[in-house]
This record gives C-alpha cells, sequence and structure tokens, in this order.
C-alpha cells in the first residue's frame, strides 16, 4: 500500500525527548520509539492538540523508515482514527494527523518513562540477537 506520507521531521523539542526516551529504555532506534508513540497516542480518546510548526534542529524519518514491516498496518490504523475522529483521509490531513499523533505520543512516553512504566513496554522487546 502507498502511503500519502513520504517524509516526516519532528520538532527539536520531540528530538530531545526521544533522546530523553532512548537514555530511559536503551532503544537505540528513532522509528521504534516514534512507533511506540504513534500507537500511545492512537490509544487516546481525545484529538491530539496543535503543534508548533516548526522543525528546525529537529530529525527527519521517512514513512518506509518509521513503519518498517507494519507501514500498511500502521496506516490503516492512521486512516481508521481520522475516521473515527470525523476527519477526511486526504493526504494532508493523514500527513498532519500523523505528525500530531507522533508528537503526542512522544510527550506520552516520556512521561510514561518517567513514572517507570515505560519498563512494561520494553519487556515486549524480543530478545536480542546474540
Amino acid at each position: 500500500m502507498e502511503s500519502p506520507i513520504e517524509r516526516f521531521r519532528l520538532s527539536e523539542a520531540a528530538k530531545e525527548q526521544l533522546i530523553r526516551l532512548k537514555r530511559s529504555t536503551k532503544i537505540e532506534q528513532w522509528n521504534i520509539l516514534c512507533r511506540w508513540a504513534f500507537c500511545r497516542s492512537l490509544a487516546e480518546p481525545s484529538l491530539p492538540s496543535p503543534v508548533s510548526d516548526s522543525t528546525k534542529g529537529g530529525i527527519e524519518l521517512t514513512w518506509r523508515v518509521f513503519g518498517g514491516e507494519l507501514s500498511d498496518v500502521l496506516l490503516i490504523a492512521l486512516k481508521q482514527r481520522c475516521h473515527e475522529d470525523g476527519l477526511a483521509t486526504d493526504r494532508p490531513t493523514l500527513v498532519e494527523q500523523f505528525r500530531l499523533h507522533v508528537h503526542r505520543g512522544i510527550g506520552y512516553l516520556v512521561g510514561d518513562a518517567e513514572s517507570q512504566t515505560i519498563d512494561t513496554l520494553t519487556h515486549l522487546l524480543p530478545p536480542p540477537n546474540p
């Protein structure tokens, strides 16, 4: 399935939060943390709040790197969420909602990590390759 999102940029604040998450979780890949953040935000019933459009000093990821082998499932989840929220599923709406969900989810994960509940997520990871 072709994604309407080719690349996306996160703010400098999100980058700093991801760095903190990398330290606390020992997960080195931005894409895994962003995937968790996206899913964490989708689990919340409310719409995500707007965030600054400034991405100067932030990080950039491609959809392919972000989603990996789950990219089709994640795109379907985004479209379903937009539909449930009464939003369009056109390209600009999907791009914006995706960015808002990732940013919100990163904030939630930082809060989870600070309250030590992130440990429950790290137990879901497969064991490292020998």
